[in-house]
């Protein structure tokens, strides 16, 4: 019987302070697959004359969805760190809405994952970000 790697991911998610000072929610967790979801808060808002979430909150949610991505990939060790993100965000999100962040973790190495996610708000066909990146994947 093989370690269940979304419930460590999902447990790992959790306990991340930032993640819970964010509010962030876990909705969908798989084999190298995940969503997580960030509420709209005035307590994140970069601009307080146009509302919109600081990039910082953002860029936050998208490193997280990304690490659980490849954490719950089979090919993962165990654990994970990101190596390096690139973010590049492509409008303001719409204030008042949450923010959900998908990401899948597409190809493992012996050591490094690789990771592609986008992040939007209600509406999905036009993301407020995207990224791609590399984690450790835990194995020696």
């Amino acid at each position: 019987m093989g370690v269940d790697k979304t419930k460590i991911a999902e447990q790992f998610i959790k306990a991340i302070p930032h993640s819970e000072a964010l509010g962030m929610t876990v909705t969908r967790i798989e084999e190298g697959f995940a969503t997580i979801e960030m509420p709209y808060d005035d307590r994140f808002v970069g601009d307080p004359k146009t509302g919109v979430i600081h990039g910082g909150a953002v860029s936050a949610l998208m490193d997280t969805c990304c690490g659980a991505a490849a954490l719950s990939h089979p090919a993962n060790g165990g654990s994970t760190a990101t190596i390096d993100l690139r973010i590049d965000y492509m409008r303001p999100a719409t204030p008042g809405q949450r923010i959900r962040a998908e990401a899948e973790c597409f190809h493992v190495t012996r050591t490094v994952a690789f990771v592609r996610a986008r992040a939007m708000d209600d509406d999905a066909d036009r993301p407020v970000a995207t990224a791609t990146g590399t984690f450790t994947t835990g194995k020696t």
